[in-house]
């Protein structure tokens, strides 16, 4: 988003689809297995009638049917907060090779391993029948022990699990599992949307003028709020506005306005980017450094969501650090939530946006809502809000398309975001009766969210001074004071 006046970035490249369910992911580069290989789990089969050896969800239980061999079997049931993990640490040899195999059943379910020292690796597939699974990874030169596990995903019901095997090298001197739970990755797959948080409304807390919480809380009704941007101010150190005099760690002002909205009954997310300064992802060199960068503004602020504003030259730019990045984050946050906004062209998503989503499919980062920026791509013919609900019906396509889903799942995981009063371009302009036609456009769809940018240009201009087009401060239409957002806040999804 703007904090002044900016152009449209679109390139051109060609479409793709995600890999098939149930492809294999494989580490490569590993030797074959010693000639010692044994199996390395304590109670694979869940032959003792328990989960003895593993640690488990509250949502996992072992069954008599049904079952792929023997006797029993593991049963898991996911819930929307809860994928049903079980998982079991094991010792290992460094610098050796292992195959983890075994046989489910049911929506997403997933086998992997973490802790590998090397490339964690994970397979998953989604079969009414058991069906087995198979994954192989080599282990780093000073690891000594690996965690492997077996889930479902996300309120898609109950799976099933039996016959799991982690065949290679024992562990000299220690042949005896552990059961200590390590973090876990989270796979790339279709979680359900975030229904929290239905109505962000953009807000830059140091920047434009910013109006007090207080304000806006009692006189919007606003209580969701997305507080922008986070930048780097240097040596890849988070810095509201990327300013090295309010850097995230020393903030206090930030701080208390999260702590308003929270108290008021609300939430923030904070948005990482936007079209000016220095985004992170560009600086901090590694995905271990930029997720570090990333986790400091999480704990800070107690985040349970971010927003990725990729934009300018960070689009489609860096993508192998940005998006390890972010899967780290979500292995180490499981309920963290992740948009990524990305602006939009006359056709919907502009090929680099397209091509970003690809890789965090191929990357394993999941992306829980694609924001699209409505707005700024230049009214071409017909009305404002026809022009923004044929953008919005071509990205719906093109995310079935990229994903995989029907196009009720594709809107479930999209936010429309509008500008309000003047945007960048001069052919647009959203009045309030825009804004009102599309909340309704928004709630027959069922959009994960209806969002704008931004709070701060809430409030009508001073016919006394000077404005941009686009002022960072105002809206440049005749309004009363939060007229947008009060519109915003009707939507309930």
């Amino acid at each position: 988003m703007p904090t002044s006046p900016r152009q449209l970035v679109a390139v051109l490249s060609s479409a793709a689809v995600i890999a098939a369910a149930g492809l294999a992911i494989t580490a490569t580069g590993a030797t074959s297995a010693s000639a010692d290989s044994v199996q390395l789990l304590q109670n694979p089969g869940f032959e003792t009638g328990n989960l003895t050896g593993w640690n488990c969800s509250s949502g996992d239980k072992v069954v008599t049917s049904p079952v792929a061999a023997d006797s029993y079997a593991l049963s898991g049931t996911t819930t929307s907060s809860d994928y049903a993990q079980c998982a079991q640490t094991v010792s290992v040899q460094p610098g050796a090779t292992y195959t983890l195999t075994g046989k489910v059943q049911g929506s997403y379910v997933y086998l992997g391993d973490s802790g590998t020292g090397t490339s964690d690796t994970s397979t998953w597939t989604s079969s009414a029948g058991w069906t087995g699974l198979s994954t192989t990874f080599t282990t780093g030169a000073s690891t000594t022990s690996v965690t492997v596990w077996v889930h479902g995903w996300y309120g898609q019901g109950t799976f099933g699990a039996d016959a799991l095997s982690l065949i290679g090298p024992s562990a000299t001197g220690s042949p005896t599992p552990t059961t200590t739970p390590t973090p876990t990755p989270t796979p790339t797959p279709t979680a359900p949307a975030d229904t929290g948080f239905q109505h962000p409304a953009y807000f830059m807390p140091l920047d434009n003028t910013p109006q007090s919480v207080s304000d806006i809380v009692s006189n919007s009704g606003e209580k969701e709020l997305l507080l922008a941007f986070v930048l780097d101010s240097g040596s890849c150190t988070p810095a509201w506005d990327g300013d090295s005099a309010h850097t995230v760690a020393s903030d206090t002002t930030v701080q208390a306005d999260v702590t308003a909205v929270r108290a008021a009954g609300g939430d923030v997310s904070v948005s990482f980017g936007g079209y000016n300064g220095t985004e992170l992802g560009a600086t901090c060199g590694s995905s271990s450094a930029l997720a570090a960068a990333y986790q400091k503004v999480i704990n800070k602020y107690q985040l349970t969501r971010i927003d990725l504003d990729w934009e300018g030259d960070d689009l489609d730019a860096n993508m192998a650090v940005r998006w390890g990045a972010i899967k780290t984050l979500e292995q180490n946050n499981p309920s963290l939530k992740v948009t990524l906004t990305i602006p939009m062209t006359t056709v919907g998503l502009p090929d680099t946006g397209k091509d970003e989503i690809r890789q965090a499919i191929s990357t394993g980062a999941r992306i829980d809502v694609v924001n699209i920026m409505d707005f700024d791509f230049g009214l071409t013919s017909g009305t404002e809000t026809q022009a923004a609900e044929t953008v919005a019906g071509d990205v719906n396509t093109q995310l079935q398309s990229l994903y995989g889903w029907d196009a009720a799942t594709a809107w479930a995981h999209t936010s429309i975001q509008l500008m309000n009063g003047h945007t960048d371009q001069p052919s647009e302009l959203f009045t309030q009766s825009t804004f009102n036609d599309l909340l309704a456009f928004a709630q027959s769809k069922h959009v994960a969210q209806f969002s704008y940018w931004d709070v701060n240009r809430d409030r009508a201009c001073d016919p006394n001074t000077v404005h941009n087009w686009a002022d960072g401060a105002c809206s440049s239409v005749a309004q009363n004071p939060y007229d947008f957002t009060k519109i915003i806040t009707k939507y309930t999804g």
